[in-house]
């Protein structure tokens, strides 16, 4: 098969779709900067503010494979461009509220423009050059935690300088223009699963189970994991996700192939990418506490939102300058041993933050290290999965795997809230996380990272020895990837 664009007109595809997932990334970060402000911004109390955050989550959790499938029927670009009405509208509405409730709703609807991450993974399959392939699919793939590591800063100047309003005004003009843009540069291409339904109620079943299972995570720590409330919905979420997989085996054209998920090569690389997410967010929710904690405390370093923002910056950079050459090492050595570096590398940057957390400067060096072996582990995971799926699964099963990632963020989030909130000290009446809290969440960081590159070592090689995904393909009972 020949390559299905011009080299010339890659360039400007790849920086679209990068951007778009970037951009659909900054929209979980954008709070983050108001979370302590928002019960007084919408005159509510904490815990219903909290939902301004775990909203987001959760809608993303339901609608990126679900956004991934319906790319498969429909088409990529099509989807894409439905991706960017909520992210439009969701900002507007947020920037038009005045209380909790439709703020959580634009949330909800900002949330929903996360499935343009897989979405724009899998367009590259099709509109790529085989040879600029790999090093394109770790630039998009990369773009969650670029967005995230970028959006940070930015929304904290914005809410440092600006009426809070501002901030999702910008986003709506941000989606509005990333919207435009994919209007115009990217190709409309045959969707892959044309002619086949919908799986409705697999969608149901899905969104069922996933809610349940990630707000019982996600707010286990603040209801008591030991509590009625938390127990039945993680015992909701097994009931009906069990249900859901029996459902899916059975059904013609399943929301999410599970007979193709179980194969070992996409199974390892999702198992894997689930740590290498509770490994990601381990630093992402240490390192903003110890730069803003104050220097009383021996150990914080008393920076401002907007400083410890730029500070950790420099991350989100290095993703940008890492992932290019992900690709080549990928061409080189096949996903397989470009996650498995990502994976050494990000444990090598949780060994070094023991000496160097003491420093704004240090923590900086942690964070460009880890964010780079993030970049390696994050551009290899959809190659690994496209190398094993047909086209017409193309976009379902990225899908299935950004929701991984966020599943294993969702987890780090939970297990390094744990720690610090059970390991604290108290200074001036206030009850802080301890320095010995925040030496054992980096451990806990550093040992998922080393058992992620232990399970993606269990993943298995493609016959022939391809090395990268320009070259893989899928199994031979399926649909050719590439020929």
């Amino acid at each position: 098969m020949d390559d299905p664009q011009p080299a010339a007109r890659s360039g400007p595809i790849v920086a679209t779709l990068a951007l778009a997932g970037t951009v659909a990334a900054i929209m979980q970060t954008l709070v983050t900067p108001l979370i302590a402000d928002m019960p007084q911004i919408l005159d509510t109390t904490a815990s219903n503010a909290a939902w301004v955050v775990t909203v987001t989550l959760l809608v993303a959790g339901v609608c990126v494979p679900v956004s991934g499938r319906l790319g498969d029927l429909l088409g990529k670009r099509r989807m894409l461009l439905v991706c960017t009405v909520p992210l439009v509208v969701g900002s507007v509405v947020c920037a038009l509220a005045s209380s909790v409730v439709p703020m959580i709703i634009g949330r909800g609807l900002q949330g929903m423009g996360m499935g343009m991450v897989p979405l724009g993974i899998a367009m590259l399959r099709d509109v790529v050059p085989a040879k600029k392939l790999s090093g394109s699919i770790a630039l998009v793939s990369a773009s969650m935690g670029i967005g995230g590591a970028i959006g940070l800063p930015l929304a904290a100047a914005v809410a440092q300088y600006a009426d809070w309003r501002v901030l999702f005004w910008g986003s709506a003009a941000l989606a509005l223009a990333i919207g435009i843009v994919i209007y115009f540069v990217i190709p409309d291409v045959p969707a892959g699963a044309k002619g086949q339904r919908f799986d409705a109620p697999g969608a149901v079943g899905l969104a069922i189970g996933l809610v349940s299972l990630l707000l019982g995570i996600s707010k286990g720590g603040d209801w008591g994991w030991t509590s009625g409330t938390t127990l039945g919905l993680l015992a909701l979420a097994v009931v009906s996700l069990a249900a859901w997989g029996f459902y899916e085996l059975r059904t013609r054209d399943p929301l999410v192939d599970l007979r193709t998920t179980a194969r070992p090569r996409v199974l390892f690389t999702n198992a894997a990418s689930i740590l290498i997410g509770v490994g990601m967010y381990a630093f992402m929710l240490i390192a903003p506490q110890l730069l803003q904690f104050p220097e009383a405390t021996g150990y914080g370093l008393g920076q401002s939102m907007l400083a410890a923002g730029l500070w950790i910056a420099p991350g989100g950079v290095m993703m940008m300058i890492i992932s290019p050459l992900g690709g080549k090492l990928i061409n080189k050595h096949g996903p397989k041993f470009a996650l498995i570096c990502g994976a050494l590398v990000m444990a090598a940057g949780y060994g070094i933050a023991l000496p160097l957390m003491g420093t704004a400067w240090g923590l900086m060096i942690v964070g460009i290290v880890i964010n780079s072996g993030v970049a390696l582990a994050y551009g290899s995971m959809p190659a690994l999965i496209m190398s094993a799926v047909p086209v017409s699964e193309t976009a379902a099963a990225n899908g299935f795997n950004t929701l991984m990632r966020s599943l294993g963020t969702t987890i780090g989030s939970a297990v390094i809230g744990v720690v610090l909130a059970q390991m604290t000290m108290t200074m001036g009446g206030q009850t802080l996380a301890s320095e010995s809290g925040f030496r054992t969440g980096l451990m806990i960081g550093c040992g998922v990272a080393l058992v992620s590159a232990a399970v993606a070592c269990l993943i298995p090689a493609v016959r022939g020895n391809a090395a990268s995904p320009a070259t893989e393909q899928a199994p031979a009972e399926q649909a050719p990837a590439r020929a």
